[in-house]
């Protein structure tokens, strides 16, 4: 009897115990937010002269049918092709093949009564007189476009000089925050790095455009001026204070 009365204490033991381990345990931990943090931004900006130069030559065919219109289109292709690639260099002129679309044209009753087609080929690099002359060897084709830009070498090291500006501003404003508010420095918590270039292409720019475009004058070079560039690198985040 004892020995039963000790198994049945025995076995509520351990089901008050199992029962109170199968209770889950809240423990309420409270989140210190973190104290005397700062939000700042700080900017680089760098302008620089562009050195890119993108040339864009175009041509047009019409015809009866679209098989005879797209052969014309790369006939037209191919000997500007042929006579601009004797003076290209890369990355002074580098050539390549732009748009090339044939589509049928409809008359008044809404069916087809012929094709269009148009194509073009791309003029770029760093030297604009070689650009320019080349582009006045294919009389064949006019100017559809003309862009300024920065080149790759050129953009990567604004960008590299841009960034720097920005992060010695972002720290030094940091400094300075700190210490308005009479701590000794800070810590940095986040930061984030992001850019972006702006240009203009002056006025002389549309004119020269006008002027390749045109049948007076367009076998001989025009001369192109570019416009200036601004990279921007902004540096952002937050700095705790201490």
């Amino acid at each position: 009897m004892q020995l039963r009365h000790a198994l049945a204490a025995a076995s509520f033991f351990a089901f008050t115990l199992a029962g109170a381990q199968a209770q889950p345990v809240s423990t309420a931990i409270a989140m210190t937010p973190p104290q005397n943090v700062l939000q700042l931004s700080a900017t680089g900006l760098v302008e620089v002269q562009q050195d890119l130069l993108t040339l864009t030559l175009s041509t047009t065919r019409e015809g009866t049918d679209a098989a005879s219109v797209q052969a014309d289109l790369r006939k037209a292709v191919d000997a500007a092709l042929s006579e601009v690639k004797k003076t290209a260099q890369g990355g002074q002129m580098d050539v390549r093949s732009g748009d090339f679309n044939v589509h049928p044209r409809y008359g008044r009753d809404g069916k087809i009564n012929g094709w269009q087609g148009r194509a073009e080929l791309v003029l770029e690099g760093r030297d604009f007189p070689r650009i320019t002359q080349a582009a006045a060897r294919v009389p064949s084709m006019t100017i559809g476009n003309i862009q300024f830009g920065l080149s790759r070498e050129q953009r990567g090291k604004v960008e590299a000089e841009a960034q720097s500006l920005a992060i010695e501003r972002f720290k030094a404003r940091a400094g300075e925050i700190a210490k308005a508010f009479g701590f000794q420095g800070y810590t940095l918590r986040e930061v984030n790095v992001s850019g972006e270039d702006s240009g203009y292409q002056p006025r002389m720019m549309a004119m020269a455009k006008a002027e390749l475009r045109g049948g007076a004058g367009a076998d001989a070079p025009v001369s192109v001026e570019p416009g200036k560039s601004v990279v921007q690198i902004t540096v952002s985040g937050s700095v705790q204070a201490h």
